[in-house]
This record gives C-alpha cells, structure tokens and sequence, in this order.
C-alpha cells in the first residue's frame, strides 16, 4: 500500500540529501569550518559558516547581525539555532547553517577528530577543499 504523497516530503528533501552528505563528508567538513574559523578569528569577524543551496552550493558567510535581524523578522523562532551557534565549541565540533527553499537547517555534529586535527591532515588547501565539497554537493543534490 503506497501512502498518500506529502508536499511536505518533496520540500523538505534537500534537509535529508544535505544531512547524508554531511555524514559523508565530516572529516572534510571540519577542515572546512576549522580553516574558515580560523581565517574568521584573525580578521576579528563574528560571521557564522553557512552553506547556501541556490542557485549552486557555495560556502558563504552569514553576517551575525543579519542572522539577529531574521530573528526579530520570524518572531524569534531562530532563537535556539542562534544559541547552539553561539555556544559550539569550535575545537571540538561544527556548525553550519544550511541555507535552502527558504529554510534554515543547523548543521551540528562532533566528528569523530577534532576539527583542528582534520584541518592538519587534510591534503588539500582550504580553497581547493572547498571548491570539491561544493561539487560534490552539487552531484547529491542533483
């Protein structure tokens, strides 16, 4: 027996192809968010990693303050997703905001090393990495 189809389903299924793609690609992107941090931190900026779907997947920043004026725009319903941002340890574990059908999806996980140690031991440079995380989502969301 098929279930009636839920409008839902098809809308939302860029969160379940973008939640595969981070469990298969953890070690990478912590790199990504360790490096990009660590850029962040010497230009003394507090924007938050994001990953925009649309029109193509790209690495962006999302400036605090314009995170802060959606807040106030949605009735603060970005409220604990804003806590969680500010309160990630980044030595420990990762956070990226997924930008997508405009929707917000946190992306929070613990790899299983630190980001630091997967930024030391990747083989690629941080631009290079980024350009092939992109691409490969590219190709999981196609």
């Amino acid at each position: 027996m098929q279930l009636p189809h839920n409008p839902n389903d098809t809308a939302n299924l860029w969160k379940e192809k973008l939640n595969q793609f981070v469990k298969q690609n953890q070690q990478s992107l912590a790199a990504i968010a360790w490096g990009l941090h660590q850029e962040r931190q010497a230009s003394d900026n507090d924007d938050i990693l994001g990953l925009d779907l649309h029109p193509q997947p790209r690495f962006v920043n999302c400036p605090r303050s314009a995170l802060e004026k959606l807040n106030e725009n949605v009735d603060g319903k970005i409220q604990e997703v804003l806590g969680i941002i500010d309160n990630h340890k980044p030595t420990e574990e990762v956070a990226i905001l997924g930008i997508g059908n405009g929707q917000l999806q946190l992306l929070h996980f613990q790899p299983q090393l630190p980001p630091p140690e997967c930024y030391s031991q990747a083989t690629e440079d941080l631009d290079t990495l980024l350009a092939s995380l992109e691409t490969k989502l590219s190709q999981s969301l196609a």
